[in-house]
């Protein structure tokens, strides 16, 4: 929920005005209800009504809601989506990874594509990775070192506190640059892809609704409390990476800061990415599929793929904003709530009904406002 996403926040603030304050705490209460419904589908009443988990992944709920279509082609469709959307995030860590690394030592002389090749060699390590215990310790590190950028920036501009200004806010907004703004506030909370597995490795799943409640209103008052201040202390000058308006000391610091959190996220979607490809594998009854050699070539092929898709692919950024209006919105909205609607369509209520109605269109039309923009930066790139 805290992710790179989040420093691009008061660029949003920028281009959005007041509703983009709205739009923060409206995506948080979206993405949290999308997440329940999401583990709603995971479970079903037994003749006692009691709820019963009958499902364990993404792709269980959607063969579920296929079966009558084809019984596997659900799981094949959304299983595609969720390995295309994570082999782009873990490309994004490399490409930013080299990004950060060219701006904090531009005396260096060295290329970003050559960080990004630097990068790789510290990632070789993933290719070990077994279990989702260690990526978890990754990812506490990886929280908090986020959360002392955080507070470094939030810090500073508690210091500059005399040049806020709520003029600043814009009051006419741009269409495609508020378009922009949507995206980047909503797909910070995404989170949908890894729900299914970690409600089922909760100690007490009866809890995860609280724990979805809890997290997504703290992420909100974070997300809000950062992207206000930083907004209110630079204003018209706010750049698309917030750490950009720093002083050159706090920002080689908080650089580097991010350099490390980028490399302890790496390994989330990366282990994803590699246990759904070993879950087909296994559906399909392979005998080498426990082979050690096997895993560690699957791994290794996956990590080769984001260093060559880092380096060789031409305007990784449109097309990654192209391939994540479709995963993103579809991973986030659209089929939460149409698996939802199908699978439990004679016990909702009306209301229930509704509410997964509009975020179904809600997601349709973010989806397609965001292809629209994408290819129209494309066809002005190649043009």
């Amino acid at each position: 929920l805290q992710g790179i996403f989040v420093l691009g926040l008061p660029y949003a603030l920028l281009h959005s005005g007041y509703s983009g304050l709205l739009l923060i705490v409206l995506a948080a209460a979206l993405c949290c209800y999308t997440g329940k419904i999401l583990i709603a589908c995971l479970y079903e009443e037994n003749e006692d009504g009691q709820l019963i988990r009958v499902r364990d992944t993404y792709e269980d709920i959607a063969n579920a809601c296929c079966k009558k279509l084809s019984p596997s082609l659900g799981g094949i469709a959304v299983n595609v989506t969720q390995v295309v959307e994570l082999i782009m995030t873990c490309v994004l860590y490399l490409v930013v990874s080299g990004n950060l690394l060219s701006h904090s030592f531009p005396y260096a002389r060295v290329t970003e594509k050559t960080w990004s090749v630097i990068v790789f060699v510290t990632l070789l390590p993933c290719v070990f990775i077994r279990t989702l215990k260690i990526v978890s310790k990754l990812s506490q590190l990886c929280s908090l070192v986020h959360f002392v950028i955080i507070l470094v920036v939030i810090t500073y501009c508690l210091t500059q506190i005399h040049r806020w200004s709520w003029a600043k806010f814009r009051l006419s907004l741009e269409f495609e640059d508020f378009l922009v703004s949507v995206g980047v506030i909503i797909f910070s909370y995404t989170s949908q892809i890894f729900l299914p597995t970690l409600e089922g490795n909760m100690k007490n799943p009866g809890e995860f609704r609280c724990m979805l409640n809890w997290t997504h209103f703290f992420a909100c008052i974070l997300k809000t409390t950062f992207a206000l201040t930083a907004f209110l202390t630079w204003g018209e000058k706010t750049k698309e990476v917030i750490t950009d308006n720093l002083p050159s000391f706090f920002e080689t610091l908080v650089n580097l800061s991010l350099l490390t959190k980028a490399l302890l996220s790496y390994p989330l979607p990366f282990f994803a990415a590699t246990e759904i490809v070993y879950s087909c594998i296994s559906k399909g009854n392979h005998s080498n599929y426990r082979s050690p050699l096997l895993a560690l070539a699957v791994r290794g092929s996956f990590l080769l793929l984001t260093l060559l898709m880092s380096m060789f692919t031409p305007h990784f950024a449109l097309l990654m904003g192209l391939s994540g209006s479709v995963t993103g919105a579809a991973m986030t909205f659209l089929l939460p709530s149409l698996f939802h609607l199908k699978l439990k369509w004679k016990k909702l209520s009306l209301l229930e009904k509704c509410a997964d109605i509009s975020v179904f269109i809600l997601g349709f039309l973010c989806s397609l406002a965001g292809i629209v923009c994408s290819i129209k930066g494309l066809l002005k790139v190649f043009g």
